[in-house]
């Protein structure tokens, strides 16, 4: 579906024809689904290959795991909860969740041998969960003693472990690995961030997110389990798994639609990464964004919150480049700060590729990904379900050649 709104429209389906070339044809993806707007107009929506094997073409009603995409979404909640006055940014994290009172950063030990911490330099804040300051990691990073605590722990399991209770009282016990505010590293930041709302609010996080933003944004089509009624729209879930001794890998089944994990409810509520999605909806809250906190007459959050969201708050207003100690991002890091929850893209020309500073985006696991440019007044979302997200170059090709289309 093509709709002009400030757009070449052979340019855009050029897009369609190169991703069904490169990554549909070739098998790398199972299947894609763009959608572009300008000034909250769809410009473009397209839609291509089989939702589930063997089955129909992925349409506007198809559900995706957007993963990493929730963060931006939790962050908003966090935010809410500042313009009343019931949190603020610089609030220490343990004001809060006192399970992270005391909390040290990583001096030794691990692997069986009890960890030796130090103290913090400073004290852990709600900024720093919101940028990835926090000192806390992800098990997959698989690059030091903390993290492997986190996997023994099975601190990240959504089904069958922990609640966000439990989860927070975990962390609290482990060290950090850096002092919070001095590092940047990819982490469960957002899920404790996550914890703060539903103490904070006094709501589950799950209820919160329906009655504060999916309900009055008309976002009836995200959750964090798929209702029964709906579970015939959930799409086929992939990964990469490497050939041993041998280059390359293959796609292989992660998460069947039919008998997927998101159709039963999760213990943990991941406010990191658990949330289902179509991509209409998200486009909705998207276009909130690019408003300033508004769409249809409904304010969820004011316009200098998403101004104060949007600029790069990493210490010294440097970039990923040289802050961050993360294996993996969702983010290239070369002129990318961070901000509220949303990578920012900061320096245009050092990024390589067309785009304009204020720029802020996010991405999934699982190769979703979402940007909003307030310059252009240009929004995208792209939806796939493959991981890892960094496989392939794909975002930043769909990039380059929206920004090529514009008129």
């Amino acid at each position: 579906m093509v709709r002009m709104a400030g757009f070449d429209a052979g340019r855009l389906a050029a897009i369609d024809a190169f991703v069904a070339a490169r990554y549909l044809d070739t098998g790398k993806l199972p299947f894609a689904q763009l959608l572009v707007a300008h000034r909250g107009e769809i410009a473009h929506f397209s839609h291509q290959g089989a939702a589930r094997e063997g089955g129909a073409t992925i349409d506007e009603g198809s559900l995706f795991r957007i993963a990493s995409m929730t963060k931006p979404v939790t962050s908003i909640a966090f935010m809410m909860l500042v313009e009343e006055g019931r949190v603020a940014v610089d609030t220490p994290v343990h004001h809060v969740l006192p399970e992270f009172a005391g909390i040290g950063v990583y001096a030794g030990g691990g692997a069986g041998v009890p960890f030796v911490t130090k103290p913090c330099d400073e004290p852990m804040r709600m900024v720093d969960l919101l940028r990835h300051t926090a000192g806390l990691t992800y098990s997959f990073q698989n690059r030091s003693n903390v993290d492997a605590a986190y996997r023994e722990g099975k601190i990240e399991a959504w089904h069958n472990n922990l609640d966000l209770d439990g989860f927070v009282a975990a962390l609290g016990k482990l060290p950090l690995e850096f002092s919070p505010g001095t590092s940047w590293n990819y982490s469960v930041a957002t899920d404790v961030l996550g914890a703060v709302v539903q103490r904070v609010s006094g709501m589950p996080l799950d209820q919160f997110f329906e009655e504060r933003i999916f309900a009055p944004l008309g976002m009836c089509d995200t959750f964090f389990t798929v209702p029964a009624d709906k579970a015939d729209r959930l799409t086929d879930c992939y990964t990469f798994k490497p050939r041993t001794g041998s280059e390359g890998g293959d796609r292989v089944m992660l998460d069947t639609g039919g008998k997927s994990a998101w159709l039963r409810p999760p213990t943990l509520l991941s406010g990191g990464g658990g949330l289902v999605s179509t991509t209409l909806d998200y486009h909705r809250f998207a276009t909130m964004l690019l408003n300033g906190g508004t769409l249809d007459g409904v304010r969820i959050v004011g316009r200098k919150t998403i101004d104060l969201m949007t600029r790069n708050h990493l210490p010294g207003k440097s970039d990923l480049a040289s802050l961050s100690k993360s294996l993996f991002s969702e983010a290239a890091n070369a002129g990318t700060g961070f901000g509220l929850g949303f990578a920012i893209n900061d320096d245009v020309a050092k990024s390589m590729i067309p785009g304009s500073e204020g720029e802020f985006y996010w991405g999934g696991m699982f190769s979703t990904a979402f940007f909003v440019d307030p310059a252009e007044r240009v929004t995208m979302v792209f939806m796939t379900q493959v991981s890892p997200s960094n496989l392939y170059p794909i975002r930043r090709e769909l990039k380059t050649m929206i920004y090529a289309a514009l008129n």
